[in-house]
């Protein structure tokens, strides 16, 4: 007899596959973008505008989303966002230069900011503490297989029907899934398919954690706790490498390397096949750390200093005599990279109860993304002079400094601790 699969896991499958489709939109126009500059004449700074005005709206909106989520419930919240980032995703497809494809990204940025703060809070909602890095690396795949599919899909739409019609089916599938999302999602309290055994388990959970730690309940109470500025500084040292990783891979492969189009294709998805390995192992890890002794705060911590460490790999691109060599160095920082946020992300349902982890996520969000944004800057203001190597380089060390703050700012942190005040 087949075992029974609980719930909780056909909900967080459902938030993996709105990751997917999430990061699915946002990737076409990096796949896109050599056919897109070469039509509009786009030099790299042009692109850097367009994509920091995904950035700007995604920073800000990650804050607002994460207080809507947590306003209208995870449902209503999540489906609001979806819409939103598939009709404007299909939009793209509309414009006819780069300031119209500018203001369309700042659309999708706007709506898409809603994924991480959404599925952190699902994952809140559903899943008992020691299932949570599981869950959460669950959802966190989802962003690499959406840049997996990117390549292919979007290369076969240009190539048999045009680069508009590479938007229109990317947000067609997150029209589907939106749908699918408001008739299938309910909190566990809700829900008319949970068995009473598994409702009890996940309340017992939340029962159990609200009472042993004094947890912040209010966005006031967030912003003072140092758990939240352990998660937020790390997070902005660390987004400018995944930003990259999904922005200029493609554009890194054309202009070094000089690949074309079908070149990009055979590629470019590889690293975030291995991000994806990586968002496995930020979920495996700290359970094999727990059961060897390790607290939950610490297996957290060990997991995010492992991942940092791996972030030598890409610091070496430069040093690349061949784009396979490349390609497998960015594989082990995009494996880097989901391994070490996946342990920050999962800090956020750790530190914050189900009622405000949507907010701290949001507000984590929005600091990464600044990171992220003024990193961009960077390479659309030196990529073209000095080219990409010293950039490299600059990724690992952000990510190894966010290990040394997050160890600094939880030091002697214990499992029940209450939150304390950031310092001054």
């Amino acid at each position: 007899m087949i075992r029974r699969i609980p719930l909780r896991w056909w909900i967080i499958g459902l938030v993996t596959l709105g990751t997917v489709l999430n990061y699915l939109a946002r990737s076409t126009l990096s796949v896109a973008a050599p056919t897109i500059k070469a039509e509009f004449g786009m030099s790299t700074e042009e692109y850097s505008w367009v994509v920091m005005a995904f950035q700007a709206a995604y920073t800000v909106m990650q804050t607002v989303a994460g207080a809507v989520l947590d306003a209208l419930g995870t449902r209503l919240g999540f489906f609001i966002f979806a819409m939103g980032w598939a009709l404007s995703n299909m939009a793209h497809g509309l414009v006819g230069g780069w300031q119209g494809l500018a203001f369309m990204r700042g659309l999708l940025g706007a709506t898409e900011a809603a994924a991480i703060p959404a599925g952190t809070k699902a994952v809140s909602e559903w899943f008992p503490a020691r299932e949570r890095p599981l869950a959460t690396s669950a959802f966190q795949m989802g962003t690499s297989v959406g840049n997996i599919a990117a390549p292919p899909l979007v290369v076969f739409c240009i190539l048999n029907w045009g680069w508009e019609s590479a938007f229109y089916v990317t947000g067609a599938l997150s029209v589907v899934w939106a749908l699918l999302w408001w008739f299938a999602y309910r909190t566990p309290q809700d829900h008319p398919r949970i068995t009473p055994a598994e409702r009890d388990l996940i309340v017992q959970d939340q029962r159990q954690t609200t009472e042993s730690s004094a947890r912040p309940a209010t966005r006031k109470a967030v912003l003072r706790s140092r758990g939240f500025w352990a998660i937020a500084i790390p997070r902005f040292l660390a987004e400018p490498a995944w930003q990259t990783f999904n922005f200029f891979i493609p554009l890194y492969l054309v202009s070094v390397w000089g690949l074309d189009l079908k070149g990009v294709a055979m590629w470019a998805w590889l690293p975030f096949l291995a991000a994806d390995l990586g968002s496995l192992a930020a979920g495996l890890v700290p359970p094999v750390l727990m059961r060897r002794g390790a607290g939950m705060i610490a297996s957290r911590k060990v997991t995010m200093t492992l991942g940092a460490m791996c972030m030598i790999g890409p610091a070496c691109i430069g040093l690349a005599g061949s784009p396979g060599l490349a390609i497998a160095l960015f594989c082990v920082g995009g494996f880097a990279h989901q391994m070490l946020n996946g342990a920050l992300i999962t800090l956020c349902s750790d530190l914050f109860e189900p009622r405000t982890v949507a907010t701290a996520s949001g507000m984590a969000g929005t600091i990464a993304w600044i990171g992220g944004m003024l990193f961009t800057l960077i390479i659309g203001q030196s990529a073209d002079v000095y080219g990409y190597s010293p950039l490299f380089v600059a990724l690992a060390a952000l990510d190894i400094m966010g290990a040394a703050v997050l160890w600094a700012l939880l030091r002697g942190w214990r499992e029940n601790s209450n939150p304390v005040k950031a310092p001054a």
